[in-house]
């Protein structure tokens, strides 16, 4: 395809890599699945990373964990506010855990959470805030730390698609009491399938060691703060102490993280000049509107909205670029309450959605690469260009 949606890249440092786990013969979790996630942690500036098979996992694990913190856990029936537009496992966790959704609006100009919805969707029964950085765009993931501070809430940073990103000389991925990522073929690393859950804190982190293996202890030291060793006996190395999931992820995934997080600044500085170019070209026409960057966004891809008020035949725009041989796709999952999972919820939605609905009706996106892309932003331009 001329201008895809996702590309490989990969190069031989990584297929390098995977040679050397296959000629070792040992292929489950080991010493790569570790290494990477120590330089993970330390690239982000975190004291843990903990690595497993998937972003959705790792959202998974990361809402399990609080159910089982030894002081202030989550209960069924907590409320959590969250933002409208996101990939469906960032709610499916909280549904499988009991807990109420509010959902709030997002700003039709970043696609983010409006922050100035949230004090309206706090309640007595708030105990969560989850933050979701859509498509590269740092959310204001300062001002909800604040917000998550003042009212003593857990905040969970979902940010599966915006690894590199940052906000006032911070990463994206470090303002949550827990931080996911997605490492997914078109992501800005690619281990095949993986994500990772980062946090300072040691009891969350050993909490989701144990949850990630079968609830068992065998990747937690002995002075561990989730459990009491009873003994140096037979027993105690197949000990299972939480209901544990296996999401452990492949040696093979973790070699392959450890070269593609090497090479990460030099993809994010070119997903960064493809953006610049997109900017340049589409910044000024009112018929489209694109993402207003909030901090420095890691441009996982280019989301458009057709403006209303232009009335731009969608269906036709489609058309056209397939003709271009030019793929697009909805934005993110769209809005969630546009889809029939919503049944399966408790939820409330923060009054109305109409930016996320205008986003689902009159949004899609193109693709972003970490190599030029010139050529494909240029005739993207010129193909919408022609539509009136």
């Amino acid at each position: 395809m001329f201008y895809d949606l996702a590309a490989p890249s990969w190069g031989d440092e990584e297929l390098s890599a995977i040679q050397r786990v296959v000629d070792s013969g040992f292929f489950t979790m080991s010493d790569k699945v570790a290494a990477f996630e120590t330089a993970f942690a330390e690239y982000h500036g975190l004291k843990h990373a903990v690595m497993v098979n998937s972003g959705s996992s790792a959202n998974l694990l990361s809402v399990a964990s609080l159910f089982f913190k030894k002081e202030n856990p989550l209960q069924r029936g907590d409320e959590v506010i969250v933002p409208a537009i996101s990939w469906a496992t960032t709610y499916h966790p909280l549904q499988q855990y009991g807990l109420k959704m509010r959902i709030v609006d997002v700003a039709l100009d970043t696609l983010n959470v409006d922050v100035e919805q949230l004090e309206a969707a706090l309640t007595p029964k708030t105990k969560m805030i989850v933050a979701v950085s859509i498509l590269g765009n740092p959310a204001a993931l300062d001002t909800m730390r604040s917000f998550a501070d003042k009212h003593g809430l857990y905040f969970m940073e979902d940010n599966c698609e915006s690894l590199d990103a940052e906000l006032n000389g911070k990463k994206a991925g470090t303002f949550g009491d827990l931080n996911t990522s997605s490492f997914f073929f078109s992501h800005h690393v690619s281990t095949m399938e993986g994500g990772m859950v980062a946090t300072d804190d040691e009891e969350l982190c050993h909490l989701v060691r144990s949850l990630r293996a079968h609830g068992w202890t065998r990747d937690l030291p002995a002075n561990s703060p989730v459990f009491d060793t009873q003994g140096e006996d037979f027993y105690e190395s197949y000990r299972f102490i939480l209901p544990g999931y296996n999401v452990r992820p492949l040696e093979l995934s973790g070699a392959i993280g450890l070269e593609q997080l090497k090479k990460l600044p030099a993809m994010t500085a070119m997903r960064r000049k493809n953006l610049a170019l997109f900017q340049k070209l589409f910044g000024n026409d009112e018929r489209f509107i694109i993402q207003r960057e909030n901090g420095k966004s890691s441009a996982f891809s280019f989301p458009i909205i057709l403006n209303p008020a232009h009335d731009l035949d969608r269906a036709k725009i489609f058309q056209a670029l397939e003709k271009a041989d030019i793929g697009y796709r909805i934005i993110t999952g769209g809005c969630i309450l546009r889809h029939d999972v919503k049944r399966f919820y408790d939820y409330e939605a923060v009054g109305e959605l109409s930016n996320a609905d205008t986003a689902h009706d009159f949004g899609f996106f193109v693709g972003n690469h970490p190599f030029d892309l010139a050529p494909q932003i240029e005739r993207l331009a010129e193909v919408l260009g022609s539509q009136y």
